[in-house]
């Protein structure tokens, strides 16, 4: 018996050694048949247009010249398109390695903690009610409470998201240990209660009915208070919003008012109604006052990075929008597996989640789904460097986001002997050269480096040296690191720490006021933030600038399609909210085009992949493509008016 004990911990240790995840490729027998399709098309490209543009014409010369134009457009954003998915793969993911690995028992969990972002705007639009879910379902995430923070990003300074916020945080109390006691899944009320499934199926729990219909009715009455809410804001009064203590909102004008910070969980003496610790929730509304450029969305994501880097700084982000709950409550873990993995996590930037909505008609009238980008794009572009960022349903490295380069992979040393020159290696007696570079080497090859490189280098500084030494090896360049990050010693501070935290000593007051300094108007003025540091600016499309920028800096991403999808959202309903999303990317698209980001020209000489950057490319010259399609599909009628046609008439001569 104790022999059989013995031999499971032994397996189980061995178990946590094993790598996390494992990359699975497409079978050959599936992905051959499709590239031999794609060398057959390029060779009948070829033939065609070998025939099209020998065969001028003259007849029809612009018309033909036309339609050769817009042929080539075609060919070329054919191949744009396909190449990319020369290698798709697919990966897999090992939960239980990774608990092994980092919550041994009886001691504190050493997973990474994980800030997550929630971003709104308008509460008329963005219903408070489908916002509280998706703070609820990250609220009640299987992981550990003390290594989750939220903050809900109100970028329209709306009294009736504050009050909406202030409603859910006491309804986590109860809803929270419920979610853990039960393992129910999703655990976003609203979509955990419209299930029509057998609850009962695969409970043993005495209690579960009896809590299920009580947390039920728990969960209609918080409906009506906050749909209460809501009904009450539609009419704005004359003198505007007062809070419950008489004093006026401060965010009544939407365009000017101060920065607001709140936190409504996580400090001491709130907890669940079993007496347990809860995630911390945190309002934030950065400050608006005219004449400043507040760059909407990108803008309010820059001020989340900063404020949470001041009150919990956690090494890794996840940003959702608002209509986009937690529908696997293991989305963290599933995401830490690649970048807590020890073999290949240094590299990864983000870990993307495709996008899954709820409420789509069966035939998909509105083509929600994306089936062709999700399931086919993204997995190619995973083989080359990793997907594009979507801008929802991503967990990033926070040292990413403040635009330091990825780490380079050291060169193996150089096989040589005492018997022939260094470039040979034949003999057989090779041996590794153990020569050393002295400290006193490495920090002069330092100083003949870029900032952004120095900067960078803090990441390979040896494991167990002080903060204390950090902050001296950096003393030289504190005026840069200020230059580029901002003039917030706190924040600049924590840019310098790759594993998180704050420091213990400074009080949650201090914190506050400092967080409140970080999110005003003119801290981003002469800095990087937008351009090198954070979401860039440039685009309503962020989300594709920001992973392309990462990309260029050598960093890698992945995509992450757990069995259970990790987050679902709410898909547009009817025609026109999908011709304006369509409308958004096509022109966030173009905006790409034309500034200096474009991957057509910039990031040369960085660490973007060739296949990577035809995938940018073609996310980024799609629209124009509607030019040529328009003018080729009137060719037709213009051959038939004019009697003059595209194409060579064949003589046949008849004998």
């Amino acid at each position: 018996m104790l022999l059989i004990s013995f031999f499971g911990i032994f397996v189980r240790m061995d178990e946590g050694r094993q790598p996390l995840t494992r990359k699975l490729p497409v079978p050959s027998s599936k992905i051959s048949p499709y590239r031999l399709i794609i060398i057959l098309r390029l060779v009948i490209l070829g033939l065609f247009f070998h025939y099209r543009i020998l065969h001028p014409v003259n007849d029809a010369y612009g018309l033909w010249l036309t339609s050769v134009i817009c042929e080539i457009w075609f060919a070329v954003s054919w191949i744009l398109d396909q190449f990319p998915k020369w290698y798709p793969i697919t990966r897999e993911t090992y939960l239980d390695r990774l608990s092994i690995r980092y919550e041994k028992e009886g001691k504190p969990s050493e997973l990474a903690s994980v800030d997550v972002f929630v971003s709104t705007v308008d509460p008329m639009k963005e219903p408070p009610l489908i916002t509280a879910n998706t703070v609820l379902s990250i609220l009640a995430v299987d992981y550990p409470v003390e290594k989750v923070a939220c903050y809900v990003s109100d970028d329209g300074a709306a009294m009736l998201t504050f009050e909406a916020l202030s409603e859910t945080s006491e309804f986590a109390r109860k809803w929270v240990p419920f979610c853990k006691k039960f393992s129910i899944e999703p655990r976003a009320p609203e979509w955990y209660f419209c299930q029509k499934i057998d609850y009962l199926k695969n409970k043993v729990h005495p209690s579960f009915v009896r809590e299920r219909r009580a947390m039920k009715r728990e969960y209609e009455e918080f409906k009506v208070r906050i749909n209460a809410l809501v009904a009450t804001a539609q009419k704005v009064p004359e003198d505007g919003w007062t809070m419950q203590d008489g004093t006026p909102w401060p965010g009544n004008n939407v365009r000017d008012h101060p920065g607001m910070i709140q936190v409504f969980l996580g400090h001491s003496g709130v907890r669940d109604v079993d007496g347990n610790e809860l995630p911390r929730l945190v309002y934030v509304s950065r400050e608006k006052r005219p004449g400043f450029e507040h760059h909407k969305k990108a803008g309010a994501m820059n001020a989340l990075i900063r404020v949470s880097a001041v009150l919990s700084n956690a090494p890794y982000l996840l940003n959702v929008d608002c209509d986009h709950y937690i529908n696997n409550s293991k989305a963290l873990r599933e995401a830490m597996c690649f970048m807590m993995d020890p073999q290949s996590g240094k590299k990864v930037c983000y870990v993307q989640f495709p996008q899954r909505f709820d409420g789509i008609d069966r035939h998909d009238r509105y083509s929600n789904r994306n089936v062709v980008f999700f399931d086919i794009n993204m997995k190619g572009l995973d083989g080359i460097q990793g997907p594009i960022y979507v801008g929802t349903g991503c967990v990033f490295r926070r040292h990413a986001l403040y635009g330091y380069d990825a780490p380079v992979k050291k060169k193996p040393p150089g096989k040589t002997c005492n018997c022939w020159p260094r470039w040979c290696c034949l003999c057989c007696g090779s041996r590794k050269n153990k020569k050393a570079k002295t400290p006193k080497d490495k920090k002069k090859k330092s100083k003949n480096k870029e900032t952004s490189k120095q900067i960078h280098a803090l990441e390979n500084i040896e494991e167990g040296m002080e903060e204390l030494a950090i902050v001296k090896y950096t003393g030289i360049s504190q005026m840069k690191l200020e230059k580029k990050f901002g003039q917030s010693p706190v924040f600049v501070a924590s840019t310098l720490l790759e594993n998180g935290g704050v420091p213990h000593d400074a009080s949650p007051a201090s914190l506050l006021r400092e967080a409140i300094q970080v999110i005003s108007c003119g801290y981003e003025d002469k800095t990087e933030w937008g351009k090198e540091v954070g979401w860039i600016y440039g685009s309503v499309t962020e989300d594709i600038l920001t992973g392309f920028k990462m990309h260029c800096h050598g960093w890698r991403s992945v995509y992450c399609i757990p069995k259970r999808p990790a987050f679902k959202g709410s898909a547009p309903i009817n025609l026109s909210d999908r011709l304006h999303q369509v409308l958004r990317w096509a022109l966030g698209s173009v905006e790409i085009f034309f500034s200096r980001h474009c991957p057509i020209w910039y990031g040369y000489g960085g660490g973007l992949k060739w296949l990577e950057r035809f995938s940018y490319i073609n996310s980024v010259v799609y629209p124009w493509t509607s030019i040529p399609l328009l003018v080729y599909c009137t060719l037709p009628a213009i051959c038939l008016r004019t009697g003059k046609f595209i194409v060579p008439e064949v003589m046949l001569s008849l004998t």
